[in-house]
Parts: C-alpha cells; sequence; structure tokens
C-alpha cells in the first residue's frame, strides 16, 4: 500500500504559493496559481495527479521555457459577449482564471460570456475555473484540449487528448453541483497508482502500444488511453478540440505540447447568468429541488446512496479541511526538497499519518 501524510491545508498553500514565487511568478499569479492547485489537491483522490505533485514538473518547464511565468495576456479580438486571447505560452492555470474573470464581467452584461484563449499551457483542474463562475453567480463552463493521449475509437495511436470538462452550477446544499471530468476513462495518474500497489486495471483504461486492452498499467503506460463510452468519449474529445483549438487558432489534435518551446494548449471558458433567467435564489431553489428527486431513488444492490456530481468531492474537502490533506509520502519528500533548493522559508506543517480508509 501507498503511504500517505496529512499536512494542513494553511500550510500547503502558503507553501505552494511560495514556490511560485520562488519560480519568477508575481505575488498575484503565484495565488491564483496555487490556491488553484490546493483547490484541486482538495478535491481529488492523490492518483488523480492534478494537486501539488505537479509542482516539480511546472518548476522543469519554467526553468526550460517552455512555459513563460510573465507572458502577456492579451485579448486579440473582442465584443460585448466574447473574447479570443492569446496567453502567449504563459501559466495555463493563470490565463484561464483571467479569461473566466472576462468571461463572467461579459455575463454580468450579456447574460452569457465565452472566453477562447490559445498559445497557452497545462490549465490544471477544469473544475477550477468552473467553479470561479459559479462562486459569482454563474453556470461555469470550462473545457481545455491537451496532448494526443486517447486513441480515436479503433485506432490505437493517440490523437485526441483527454480534453477535461468542468460545469459547475450553485446549489443550496453547502456546495456547487459540479462535474469535472476527463473524457478518458482514467488518466495515466491513476494507472501509475494501481502499478505502484501492485493491483490491476480496468480493462477499460488504456491499450498497450500494439493496441490490445489490458489490466497491466505497466504495460499501458506507453499505449493510448480509452475515452469514456467507448466511441461517444471520442467523440465528446474530437468536438472539444474544435470548441478549443480549432476556432481559436490555436492547437489542435497532434498539436498540443508536440513542440516544447511552444505547448499550444486551447481553452474555452463560459460564463452564463443565471439572474438573466431568475433570481439566483429561485435557481437554488430548483437545484436543491432537482437534486432531492435524483437522491430520492432506489438504489441498485452494491450501492449505499445516490450522490449528485460534486457530492463525492464536497465531502472529500471537507473531511480534509479537518484532519488534512494526505500527500503521498513520496511527493511530500519531493514538495520538502524543491522548497529547499529554492530556499524557501514556508514549510509544510505535518499532521500525521493519513488514516482516513475512503479517499
Amino acid at each position: 500500500m501507498i503511504s500517505l501524510t496529512s499536512v494542513t491545508r494553511d500550510s500547503l498553500e502558503t507553501f505552494t504559493i511560495a514556490v511560485f514565487r520562488a519560480l519568477g511568478l508575481t505575488d498575484e499569479d503565484a495565488a491564483i496559481f496555487g490556491r488553484a492547485l490546493v483547490f484541486s489537491e482538495l478535491r481529488f483522490h492523490p492518483g488523480h495527479g492534478q494537486g501539488v505533485r505537479r509542482l516539480r514538473r511546472y518548476q522543469e518547464r519554467l526553468r526550460s521555457k517552455q512555459v513563460d511565468p510573465r507572458a502577456p495576456w492579451e485579448i486579440v479580438k473582442e465584443s460585448p459577449a466574447l473574447a479570443l486571447v492569446d496567453a502567449h505560452n504563459g501559466i495555463g492555470t493563470v490565463a484561464a482564471a483571467r479569461a473566466m474573470t472576462l468571461a463572467i464581467e461579459k455575463a454580468k452584461v450579456c447574460g452569457i460570456g465565452q472566453v477562447v484563449v490559445r498559445n497557452s499551457t497545462h490549465f490544471g483542474s477544469s473544475a477550477v475555473h468552473a467553479c470561479q463562475a459559479s462562486d459569482a453567480g454563474c453556470l461555469g463552463i470550462a473545457f481545455t484540449n491537451a496532448g494526443p493521449e486517447m486513441a480515436p475509437w479503433g485506432a490505437r495511436e493517440g490523437a485526441v487528448g483527454t480534453n477535461p470538462w468542468g460545469i459547475a452550477a450553485p446549489t443550496g446544499l453547502g456546495f456547487p453541483a459540479v462535474l469535472d471530468i476527463a473524457l478518458t476513462t482514467a488518466g495515466k495518474g491513476m494507472m501509475q497508482w494501481h502499478a505502484r500497489e501492485g493491483r490491476p486495471m480496468p480493462l477499460d483504461w488504456a491499450l498497450t502500444p500494439d493496441g490490445h486492452e489490458t489490466d497491466d498499467p505497466n504495460a499501458a503506460m506507453t499505449g493510448a488511453l480509452l475515452g469514456i463510452g467507448t466511441y461517444k468519449g471520442y467523440g465528446l474529445a474530437f468536438m472539444t478540440d474544435v470548441l478549443t483549438g480549432v476556432i481559436g487558432g490555436g492547437g489542435y489534435g497532434l498539436t498540443p505540447y508536440a513542440d516544447p518551446a511552444k505547448l499550444d494548449v486551447s481553452h474555452t471558458l463560459t460564463a452564463i447568468d443565471i439572474a438573466w433567467f431568475m433570481p439566483l435564489d429561485e435557481f437554488t431553489r430548483r437545484m436543491d429541488d432537482f437534486a432531492r428527486m435524483v437522491k430520492s431513488r432506489a438504489v441498485r444492490p452494491g450501492f449505499s446512496e445516490v450522490l449528485i456530481p460534486g457530492e463525492q468531492e464536497a465531502r472529500r474537502v471537507a473531511t480534509k479541511l479537518a484532519v488534512g490533506v494526505p500527500l503521498d509520502n513520496d511527493v511530500l519528500a519531493d514538495l520538502t526538497a524543491l522548497g529547499q533548493e529554492l530556499g524557501v522559508r514556508e514549510t509544510l506543517t505535518v499532521v500525521g499519518p493519513w488514516r482516513e480508509a475512503r479517499l
């Protein structure tokens, strides 16, 4: 079993922001980026790989100039409801956060705002950006394309990305309803987690390089990923490239991450102002009623309850805030070493071994 150690949420956020400042980000951008990574760390299973374990990878990309920490954020074209932004190979999380801020501003004027970002880089969890809109009383939609890890249906080589979706809606339940999914059944992070635990993975996760389904994560690490719902996931990923890179004049298909000097990732951020349709409190009442309908259904054998999208993650966040954020011990050691290398004075406050069985 993989050993985990809990650290406090506040120390994790302070440390992460300090690392990004040490890597050359402005104070504002370091705060945006650091809080986004901790947001993801709170919501996800440690094996998903969308949280602070990515700090070392970001350091490598910044040091090798694959990403420009001080890149301009340029509005290329703009209308009352739309904008096209060039991120100039800057930090994708920051570029997307600024794009969603602009989309929200437009939605408050026009009822809907949409911003397409080209020439960007990895933007992290889609939920970060979708929830930014939800917190502002909007429906939030965040799409990005990614490197070509998914095999088109019938192929054995990748041609489209995991191309995650984030959709968030406010509720009165104490947490927003959030759909945050990659369009592959799983990612390489969870495959690595299974490999380290010595467990087989489901057959619908990935292919071997010669195109065969396998439950051996090691055999599939250099193969292509499979889409959710077989050909449907591939179709959704294809159209996500259309909605991001193709229409934005940016990278798509085989292009993202092909050139280390220009990662060429594209995003689309959309905000829909709920107040254009009805008062926000009426919308949240309707959302709560919808949730009750869904949760009232009889459960299948082996299940104890029905959850709405985002509910499991909200519970995970509450647990981690109460007892500490679990970090893989290897990740914790690497973060500590990274802080020392960068001369970061802020440190991680350890709570103790992680004892919660469910992640």
